[in-house]
């Protein structure tokens, strides 16, 4: 599936507009984050849009508070949108731990705030950025440490921030092929470039080595592929070109 995560045109309203590009361009689905379906009236907005555009939402974010404290109504937003799987996204830099112990009892809160998701048939999991590639300071890779703390975690792996993070992609995909069940395409610009877009770039127009990590996610099962951009200055110009990428590779 070639999905979109929402996220990358929050800067560009409505998202009803930007789920009619999505269609008009090709895609197969989109992926929401949790200020979409904050309340009821979003989550109602965004079931009537995908149905309008015929655009499906296989995967969604949500913030580590939907998932841990209003579980009942992340499983209604999944069901209703017709997700399989539920991703917590990332955590605000005040929560995140400094040691490898931290780590690991951070993968096992996670893990204890996915069982009722796991128990309604849902797919559980974690999306990195590159703080979790950054040795702690006792020389633990957070992101290790995390997996040991939750055993039955899930892992939707964005690529261009495993990169920012300074790790190996190929690497990491070989060694934790069970976990991986979709992946973010992302791109970063050489450096100094695309500065007033935080230095990312369109899929497929950065240096991340796209034409060897698409086969090796392929190769292992991931079928949910999810572009993003944090920070277009054009959101359609990156939806297509995104696009056109993916299908070449």
């Amino acid at each position: 599936m070639n999905s979109y995560q929402l996220y990358s045109s929050r800067n560009f309203p409505p998202v009803a507009d930007t789920l009619k590009m999505l269609a008009e361009l090709g895609y197969d689905g989109a992926e929401g984050f949790g200020g979409l379906y904050a309340d009821k009236a979003g989550l109602d907005d965004l079931a009537a849009g995908l149905k309008a555009n015929g655009l499906a939402m296989k995967s969604g974010h949500f913030g580590l508070d939907q998932v841990e404290l209003t579980p009942d109504w992340a499983i209604e937003v999944a069901t209703t949108l017709g997700m399989d799987t539920v991703i917590v996204p990332w955590i605000h830099p005040d929560l995140r731990p400094t040691t490898g112990k931290g780590w690991h009892d951070l993968g096992a809160r996670l893990q204890k705030a996915g069982g009722p998701i796991r128990a309604a048939g849902l797919q559980f999991g974690w999306h990195n950025h590159d703080f979790e590639f950054v040795k702690t300071a006792d020389g633990t890779i957070p992101q290790t440490a995390f997996f040991d703390g939750g055993p039955d975690l899930k892992w939707e792996m964005d690529v261009a921030w495993v990169v920012r993070g300074g790790a190996d992609p190929l690497a990491w995909i070989k060694d934790h092929a069970a976990r991986i069940i979709a992946a973010h395409v992302k791109d970063i610009a050489p450096a100094g470039e695309n500065l007033a877009e935080d230095g990312w770039a369109d899929a497929g127009h950065g240096v991340v080595a796209w034409r060897e990590i698409m086969p090796a996610l392929k190769a292992i099962g991931v079928t949910n592929f999810v572009m993003e951009h944090d920070n277009p200055t054009d959101h359609r110009r990156f939806a297509t070109r995104a696009l056109a990428s993916v299908k070449s590779w």
